[in-house]
């Protein structure tokens, strides 16, 4: 009897030739041509708004006691240094660019969404295998999508840092608040290279990276609430401790670049080490039967969404807790600035000054609560792009049905999200006013009175998806548009019928403002007028 030793399987490779980059170009032209519209949209949004917050201060704070009144109360509201950081000078630039540090956050969740949905999604979705099958390397995928990031990364850095030096802000400082930018950005795309190496769920890659952010956002927070210690530990820390325009520390890049390095080399280890569509992270099994909650298609949804949602009532909530700090100090950081007064007043719809602004910060808990809302209706689009949905409708299960599902999810997801958002803010300022009885109930309104306006929102994206759902992600650019119109609008006057297209401006000003239920009911008219436009095409179309 003779039998046959089975060969062992060779070692990875631990070498990257020219062969395993073959394809890279075709591959960054195809990602290039697909994020044609997000990617750009970003870069500008990211390059330009810094400038506007200067050429705003410049507007308002027109000598330089008013500066260093507005960096001492700032510097003394822990709330307002947990949300954006110190103020480190009292110059125009120091105090300009303040507000703009979000936008290292910012720029590190599109740079997240960007690599994941090029790397780990495709492979998800199996078109990576379809591509690899071809003359493609292995690396090729994963090269395209950093060259695509990181390319982004700096382009937007060199446009934030010729708008800036176009207000006439000093060199040395333009150049270092775009440097830590792009830097922001190329180190958490790195951190999602990483992450879609461990997990072969594009959704749970997500999460890994989300995490490794949101991780460093409360680093930087606590620590520049507190005596700035652990804002050392975090990448966010470290880019706003370069320092624009008060004594630049250009040594700051040193950790910030070489984090970017090390990570970009880890996922290519790890990439090197495993098969196409799996994990590092071997999933789970999960139990042999469904449980009871399963039944259906809400309850298929509700298993796909529940972590979304607690997540983004989570942040919402606490961005909640920190607007109702920060608001008990905002008359000494504003002065006596009569123009801001007017600005926040008008936008906020109170003559309390800090009611006024907790109406102001509302609406941008709104906005941030449609990006929530187009995200969970989005979830129709990315289940009918991977085929998942092909089976769930081949049974006794109707497409109406199962799109109302994940729609409810859009709706009512914001609404328990904004609601603990309001508890949040009602409950911190009322305590900073020793007044919670009477204060919580209206900041809760001034929270509820932006749902219609979400809904629209996530109408829109129904709607898309409906009726063309290839374009069904051009929801985020709505939603882009919507915001630029708010931010902006007011400061350089833009015409009326412009202002009226931004849904946010027809919701009540509260919660210092008089209540009107007409225009919450016109939008809500609108929202489900759309969201039935959108179920009625989805019914009568082929699937993609």
């Amino acid at each position: 009897m003779t039998t046959t030793a089975t060969r062992p399987a060779p070692p990875p490779r631990t070498t990257t030739t020219t062969r395993d980059l073959t394809g890279t170009t075709a591959l960054l032209r195809l990602y290039l041509r697909r994020d044609r519209i997000s990617l750009p949209l970003w870069v500008l949004l990211f390059a330009v708004a810094p400038s506007l917050y200067v050429a705003s201060i410049e507007g308002i704070y027109t000598t330089q006691a008013e500066l260093a009144r507005f960096a001492a109360a700032t510097n003394a509201s822990p709330a307002q240094l947990a949300m954006y950081g110190p103020v480190f000078g009292t110059d125009i630039g120091s105090v300009g660019i303040w507000k703009a540090s979000a936008y290292f956050t910012l720029i590190a969740i599109a740079t997240i969404l960007t690599v994941v949905r090029h790397t780990r999604a495709e492979e998800e979705t199996g078109r990576a295998e379809l591509l690899d099958s071809t003359a493609i390397g292995r690396f090729a995928g994963l090269t395209a999508t950093l060259v695509m990031t990181f390319g982004a990364c700096v382009v937007t850095g060199v446009l934030c840092t010729a708008a800036l030096l176009a207000r006439g802000l000093p060199v040395g400082g333009s150049v270092a608040f775009g440097v830590s930018l792009a830097l922001s950005g190329a180190v958490f795309a790195s951190v999602a290279a990483v992450a879609a190496q461990l997990s072969a769920s594009a959704r749970i890659a997500r999460g890994i990276a989300f995490a490794a952010l949101g991780t460093a956002f409360a680093l930087r927070a606590v620590g520049d609430a507190g005596n700035g210690t652990l804002s050392w530990f975090s990448p966010l820390g470290w880019a706003i401790r370069m320092r624009p325009y008060a004594d630049e520390r250009w040594w700051v890049v040193t950790p910030l670049l070489a984090t970017a390095v090390g990570l970009t080399a880890l996922a290519y280890l790890l990439a090197n080490r495993r098969d196409l569509g799996a994990g590092m992270i071997a999933p789970r099994l999960g139990p042999p039967n469904a449980a009871p909650a399963l039944a259906g298609p809400l309850g298929l949804a509700w298993r796909m969404q529940r972590g979304t949602l607690a997540a983004w009532t989570a942040g919402l909530g606490l961005y909640g807790l920190l607007i109702g700090g920060a608001a008990k100090g905002v008359g000494d950081q504003l002065g006596d600035s009569e123009t801001i007064r007017d600005l926040v007043m008008r936008m906020g719809g109170s003559e309390s000054l800090e009611l006024s602004f907790i109406g102001y910060a509302m609406v941008m808990l709104g906005i941030a609560g449609s990006a929530y809302a187009i995200s969970a209706a989005l979830r129709l689009h990315s289940e009918e792009s991977a085929a998942r949905i092909e089976p769930v409708l081949a049974g006794p299960v109707g497409r109406i049905r199962w799109a109302a599902g994940h729609t409810l999810f859009a709706i009512l997801g914001p609404a328990v999200a904004m609601t603990v958002a309001g508890l949040g803010a009602g409950l911190a300022y009322g305590a900073a006013v020793g007044d919670i009885g009477s204060v919580l109930w209206r900041i809760l309104g001034a929270a509820l009175v932006q749902l219609p306006a979400i809904w629209l929102l996530a109408g829109v994206t129904v709607a898309l998806f409906g009726l063309v759902p290839r374009f069904a992600p051009v929801a985020w650019g709505v939603l882009v548009a919507f915001l630029t119109v708010f931010l902006v609008g007011s400061v350089a006057d833009f015409p009326q019928w412009a202002l009226n297209l931004e849904p946010f401006s027809h919701a009540p000003k509260l919660p210092g403002g008089e209540f009107s239920a007409t225009p919450l009911l016109w939008l809500t008219a609108i929202a489900a007028t759309l969201i039935a436009v959108g179920f009625l095409a989805f019914r009568r179309r082929d699937l993609r």
